[in-house]
This record gives C-alpha cells, sequence and structure tokens, in this order.
C-alpha cells in the first residue's frame, strides 16, 4: 500500500510537470515535411543538417528500427524463410483471415457505425472492434509476401491506414464515449502493436516508399499522443493496460521525437501501478481468467522485452511481477500441461481446457526457469516468432526442464484453490473458485464455490470456454453451465447488461460474495470450507465443503438453511447416464474411463438439459428447509473400477459406507470408513474401546488411529467444543474448522 501512495504521488506530480509538455498533436496526423521539426535536438545533431528531407530521415529511421525492434527488418527475407518452415500451416491461417478481411472492407473503409460490409449485410459492434484492433491486417501482410509481393496487398494496408487518418480529420470515426471508439486504449493499443509489426515487415520493400514510411511513424506518433492524453490517470482493467504496452513501445523505437521520453516515463508509471494493484500478491491477474492473465503477461512483455533490447531501465519489481505471472500458471496447471477453464477464457469457445504451453515458453525465454521449461515447447507460438531474438530462438534447442514437485496450492487473494495428486499423466487435480474482485468482477461467471477436475488426463468435470458475440453468452456465464449448487430458481449471476456498445460482451452486475473459512492439507485429505450469500435473497444460507481423500476421490458437501422450505440442487457438467437411480449419476469416456458421481444422502430426481453439444444434470432434493448434499465425485480408469451399481452399499476404493468401527450417536450417523481412518457427518458423539468423543453439535470430522494415538481434524464450517474421554482422563478444547489435534489414549 506504501507503494501504491508513493507511486500516485509520482503520477500526480509527474502529470502537473508534463500535462503542457506534449506538442505533438492528438487530433491530426503531423505531415512529412514538418515532422523534422519535432525531432529532438540530438537527432538535429547527429543528422548534422539544417534542412532534413524526406529521403534523409526516412533513411534515418529505417536504420533506428533496424537496431531497435524486435527483429532486424534487413534479415526479414531469411526469418520468413525460417517462419515458414517452422509454421507450414500458417499459411493456410493467414491467408483465410486476409481474404476474409479484404472481402469485408475496403482499403478506404469507413470507421464509425452505420455502415455495410462490402457484400452488404450491416457491420456490427463486435466487427467495428475487430476492424479498428487490425488483427487481420498482419494477416494481410503475410499474405503479400505469400502472393510474390503483389503490391496491392501492401497498397491496401497504405490505403487503410489513411482512411483512418482521413477519418480523424473529418471526425468521422466511432466516439470513446459511444462504447465502441476507435482510439479507446484497448483497440488503439494493439492497432500499434499491428502496425509496428506490419511497418518493420515492409520496410525493405521498393514499394513502401520514403513517403509511406514516415507516414507510419507520423500516424504512431499521433496514436502515442492520442494515448498519452486520454490516459492520464490510472483505471483498472486491462484495456488501460494494453493502450499504455503500446505508449510505451512508441516511446521506445521513436524516443527521437521531443517528448517521447515523457510519455515513457508516463507509460511505466502507470504499468508499475497495474502491476502493483492488478497482479495479485498471489500472483493472479485480478480478473480471474487464464485469457486474461496470459494477455496481461502479453502487454507487459512487449515492453520489457522491447525495453532491454535498447538498454532501457526497467527495475526489479516489474521482472518479480512478470515472473508471477508465469509461476501462477504452473501452480494451476493439470498433469497434461494444460490450465483449467476459468470464467471469461474466450480462445476456444466450449473448451474445456486452456494451452498454456505459448505462454510458458516465453517465460523460459525471458527467465530461463527449467519448471518453465517443463511446459515450453520446442517453438515459441507463431505470432510470438517477430517478438523474440535469435538468442532466445535458440535456448530452445535444448531447454532445460523439471517436472514441478508442488502439490495442492492455494492463491489466498484471488481465491482460487487447487487439489493435487501429482505431476503423472493420470493423476488426479481439482481446481475451486472463490474470489471476486471489489472493482471489476466483469469477466467472472456465477460460479462461485464452483469446482471442476481432471483425472486419467481429460477434464472428467469441466468447465467451458465462451466468446463475447454468441448469443448464447449469458448462458454459457452464468450458473448452469457450472458445478455449483442452486436454489428454486435461482442462478448466482444476476441483473446481467450487454455492454454500452454492443459488441456481445455482457456482465453481472450482481455476484455471491464468497468467504474461505478453510483450506487445510495434510498427508490424508485436502480440505475446502466456503460460504457465499448468493441465496440471502431467498433466506438460505448456504455453504460448501470439499474434501480430498488423498489419491482416491473427492466429496463435496453443499449445505442449506433456510426458515421456509425450498428446492436444493446441485448442477454438474457432462454426459450422465442414471445408476442406482437417482443416487449415482454416471459418464464413460471413450478409454472406459469414467466418472460417477454418488449421493450418500437420497434426492429426489434427477433432470438433464444441454446447449451447444454440452449437456450438464441437475439432482435436485424438494421442499425443504435445511439440507446437505453428500456427493463422492468418483473418477476411474476402466469397468472394474467403477462403482459397483448391483450392490447396494458399494465399497469406494476401501472405504466402507456406514460399517466403522465407531458408535455413532446424534445426528444422521454417515460415515466411510477405510482401515484406521473415518470420515463422519453429522456426528454429536463418537465411541470406540473406551474413548469417547463428544462435540457441542453436529459436525463433520476425521479421524485417523495410529498406535494409541488419535488424529481428529474438524470438517466443518462453524467452530465447535470438543470434549474427549478416556480411562486416563478427559480433555476439553474448542476446535476451528480444518484444525486437528491428537490425543493419546
Amino acid at each position: 500500500m506504501k507503494f501504491v501512495k508513493q507511486l500516485g504521488f509520482v503520477l500526480v506530480f509527474g502529470l502537473m510537470q508534463n500535462l503542457f509538455s506534449q506538442n505533438i498533436p492528438a487530433d491530426k496526423v503531423i505531415a512529412n515535411e514538418n515532422l523534422s521539426e519535432y525531432l529532438t535536438k540530438e537527432v538535429h545533431k547527429e543528422l548534422g543538417v539544417n534542412s532534413i528531407s524526406e529521403a534523409q530521415l526516412a533513411a534515418y529511421f529505417r536504420d533506428k528500427f533496424s537496431e531497435r525492434y524486435f527483429f532486424n527488418w534487413k534479415n526479414f527475407d531469411c526469418r520468413f524463410e525460417a517462419y515458414q518452415n517452422l509454421y507450414p500451416e500458417a499459411k493456410a491461417l493467414h491467408t483465410a483471415r486476409a481474404l476474409d478481411h479484404m472481402a469485408k472492407f475496403s482499403d478506404a473503409t469507413q470507421w464509425v457505425l452505420p455502415f455495410n460490409y462490402q457484400y452488404g449485410t450491416p457491420v456490427n459492434a463486435y466487427a467495428l472492434r475487430h476492424l479498428a484492433r487490425q488483427h487481420k491486417m498482419v494477416d494481410i501482410a503475410y499474405y503479400y509476401f505469400y502472393q510474390n509481393k503483389d503490391i496491392k496487398y501492401l497498397n491496401y494496408f497504405k490505403n487503410q491506414l489513411q482512411s483512418l487518418n482521413s477519418a480523424l480529420l473529418a471526425g468521422e470515426y466511432e466516439k470513446i464515449k459511444d462504447g465502441n471508439g476507435v482510439y479507446e486504449a484497448f483497440r488503439s493499443g494493439y492497432r500499434v502493436l499491428n502496425w509496428l509489426q506490419i511497418h518493420n515487415m515492409f520496410l525493405g520493400e521498393e514499394g513502401y516508399t520514403d513517403t509511406d514510411q514516415l507516414t507510419t511513424i507520423a500516424t504512431l506518433l499521433q496514436h502515442g499522443a492520442h494515448l498519452y492524453q486520454d490516459n492520464l490517470k490510472f483505471h483498472p482493467g486491462n484495456h488501460q493496460t494494453r493502450g499504455l504496452s503500446a505508449l510505451a513501445m512508441i516511446s521506445v523505437l521513436l524516443r527521437d521525437f521531443e517528448g517521447a521520453d515523457v510519455w515513457y516515463d508516463h507509460a511505466m508509471a502507470l504499468l508499475e501501478e497495474h502491476l502493483a494493484k492488478e497482479i495479485n500478491d498471489d500472483g493472479f491477474q485480478f480478473e480471474r481468467t487464464v485469457h486474461y492473465h496470459i494477455s496481461d503477461i502479453g502487454n507487459y512483455y512487449y515492453v520489457y522485452q522491447l525495453a532491454k533490447l535498447s538498454d532501457f531501465k526497467v527495475n526489479d519489481f516489474w521482472s518479480a511481477k512478470l515472473k508471477s505471472l508465469f509461476v501462477s500458471l504452473t501452480k494451476i496447471a493439470y498433469p497434461d500441461r494444460s490450465a483449467p477453464v476459468l470464467s471469461d477464457d474466450t480462445d476456444n469457445p466450449w473448451g474445456e481446457t486452456n494451452d498454456i504451453s505459448g505462454a510458458l515458453t516465453l517465460g523460459y525465454l525471458l527467465f530461463g526457469d527449467s519448471e518453465f521449461g517443463y511446459f515450453a515447447n520446442a517453438q515459441v507460438p507463431s505470432k510470438m516468432f517477430w517478438f523474440v531474438t535469435k538468442d532466445q530462438l535458440g535456448m530452445l534447442d535444448t531447454i532445460k526442464s523439471e517436472a514441478p514437485t508442488m502439490g495442492s496450492v492455494h492463491f489466498p487473494t484471488t481465491g482460487v484453490y487447487v487439489m493435487r495428486e501429482g505431476w503423472n499423466p493420470d493423476d488426479k487435480v481439482m481446481v475451486i473458485t472463490s474470489g471476486l474482485d471489489k472493482d471489476k468482477p466483469d469477466h467472472q461467471h456465477g460460479d462461485m464455490l464452483g469446482v471442476q477436475f481432471m483425472a486419467y488426463g481429460r477434464p472428467m468435470l469441466p468447465n467451458y470456454q465462451v466468446r463475447y458475440s454468441l448469443d448464447d453468452l449469458e448462458l454459457f456465464k452464468n450458473s448452469m453451465t457450472k458445478n455449483v449448487a442452486l436454489v428454486d430458481d435461482e442462478l448466482q449471476g444476476k441483473q446481467y447488461t450487454s455492454n454500452k456498445g454492443g459488441s456481445g460482451f455482457g456482465k453481472f452486475k450482481e455476484l455471491p460474495l464468497p468467504k474461505t473459512i478453510a483450506w487445510e492439507t495434510n498427508n490424508e485429505l485436502d480440505l475446502f470450507v466456503g460460504s457465499h450469500d448468493g441465496f440471502k435473497n431467498v433466506g438460505v444460507d448456504y455453504s460448501r465443503q470439499v474434501i480430498y481423500l488423498k489419491d482416491d476421490f473427492w466429496i463435496v458437501k453443499d449445505n442449506f438453511s433456510s426458515k421456509k422450505r425450498h428446492a436444493y440442487k446441485q448442477v454438474w457438467q457432462g454426459h450422465y447416464s442414471q445408476e442406482l437411480a437417482p443416487n449415482v449419476l454416471r459418464a464413460t469416456f471413450s478409454d472406459a474411463s469414467g466418472l460417477d458421481i454418488y449421493q450418500l444422502n437420497n434426492t429426489d430426481d434427477v433432470s438433464v438439459s444441454g446447449k451447444r453439444g454440452k449437456q450438464w444434470s441437475v439432482v435436485s432434493k424438494k421442499q425443504q428447509k435445511d439440507f446437505s448434499f453428500v456427493t463422492v465425485l468418483y473418477p476411474y480408469k476402466g469397468y472394474d473400477s467403477r462403482i459397483d451399481e448391483d450392490v447396494s452399499w458399494p465399497v469406494l476404493k476401501g472405504w466402507e459406507l456406514n460399517n466403522g468401527t465407531w458408535k455413532v450417536e446424534g445426528g444422521n450417523g454417515l460415515s466411510l470408513s477405510k482401515g484406521d481412518k473415518s470420515l463422519f457427518f453429522s456426528v454429536k458423539s463418537l465411541k470406540r474401546d473406551g474413548v469417547e468423543l463428544h462435540f457441542s453439535d453436529n459436525s463433520d470430522v476425521f479421524i485417523s488411529k495410529k498406535g494409541g494415538r488419535l488424529a481428529i481434524q474438524l470438517l466443518s464450517e462453524e467452530r465447535v467444543d470438543c470434549q474427549f474421554k478416556s480411562d486416563k482422563g478427559s480433555i476439553e478444547l474448542t476446535l476451528a474448522p480444518g484444525a486437528s489435534f491428537d490425543l493419546t489414549y
């Protein structure tokens, strides 16, 4: 907090000092013949002439870009040949995207709605925003080279850039206040990133004249001026971060102009504030999605890499925060080196995992960490090929790889909890979500206390990626497509609204506020206990316990309490049949592995729904005031390992139901026992061999016996008083949720 206050003082002081120091206009593009007037005195001195010609200035900047940019354009032909050899599949993708863009938009396109695609259909807000980012213009640059340098594709880029400059001058472009602003920080920032790449791809081309090159530079300067004046103060979120990243890049690459140093200092200071405020102290990006986490890695990576190439100072705080983003990905990773789906992950709609290998390949190249190397590929993602050095690419010839050793981990600030068996291909990993950002929960879903897991190499209990432009975004963003508990017809996400610009993105005005009550790990089990207030509006208190019996299976206990009667529900994602109906749901996969969902307390019915090839089952208990689902999530591999649906009381990997040696008094007496280990739900008293345990309220406990010692752990959500009696005496103590103690008897 002290750092943030100091940083705020520096920013305010800097703004007061520099607010009027910018002389590069933001509302128009400097004419080429006037560009030299904005150069620093040092550049004028270096060029050694009073009147700088267009040819001289273009030549000067060609040299500077060859030294400063991520790759040297003078070696482009050689590097492009390597690109084609490394990514032979890329040609078809670039071609399809380039043709799609050129079919939709003329080179002299409009930049304000409404207008139509070239084939007559109206352009919507989502498409305009992507036009503004100019992602597919990079594909057209590739297509130019694939088509034997057909000049019309190079001209397409020049003309479309000029069409935006003309729209700027005429004021005929989407304004930020209308929600689809062409110069909004995120879109403008991406446009700068893409145009810089294209500029360096074309610098050696005869058709990209001195005039064209300087026009692009002047346009980038105008973008820098606009990004600076519109981002004077901190605003939370990745949109400003993307814009500030672009501003920093411009200031490094075009530091020859007066005021670029002001841009750099301002961009770096605000980016540092984003790092301080938006990369949580546990290392996870505050919007709590893998997509935006990796996106932020890119935002900081471009600046970090470019600054290092130019020997600009980047402090240790930057390095530590950037590295923490990569470390976080390793912590949530599945054994197959993918990652779970968390909230607004959007790369692959309906996908059930995230590919993190590309991001961790970059992490390996930056930091050389062998655990990053474990996840790294032998080549960087194709789009990042141009943003790494030759020496870095050489590191991928002999990757230093070391498998992680971490077990179960948690992110206490972010509210993500990972129960992990290990790193072998068949090992089990569960992820629990229990965090809500107080400032910008826009990208979070209705899955508070939701669970998902992988076992035997597949996501058996999945979550799904989304896409903003799809008309069922609200469905896939809310609770019916999550593994959560519900009450009546209440969903967790309430008051869904689309964004102002109408691009498809939507968010919930209200989401449950979660509370983590306990997180404990030991050799016998992992325990998570949490609650949320999502059903207070209908008078229901709710909590969830998740217990991982190490290497065996999970138990999810959902607790509801109300003064009135309600229908209580669990939602489970997957394609299930009913076995031992309705108390066992089964999903079976192509290799005969599967998941059994076994209700230890009787339920009433199961309903099935689906969309987009996905299905979910809703298990219900109706007309109840107080009720707890006690649910075994039982992954298995092979027919003989399933829960045996032909017996009334199946044995679960050696755990027997209600067949232990302890005498249970009070509560419903539900228990699971395996050897000298026992798990009890809602018990008041336990007796065995002259030993008595008494609890002040119905409690969930785990007891293991080793020789003459008992280890007792409280699994419930509330503190309880415990009394232990034996022939050696009596002990009384109070246990907090998750706490344990040992007794000798």
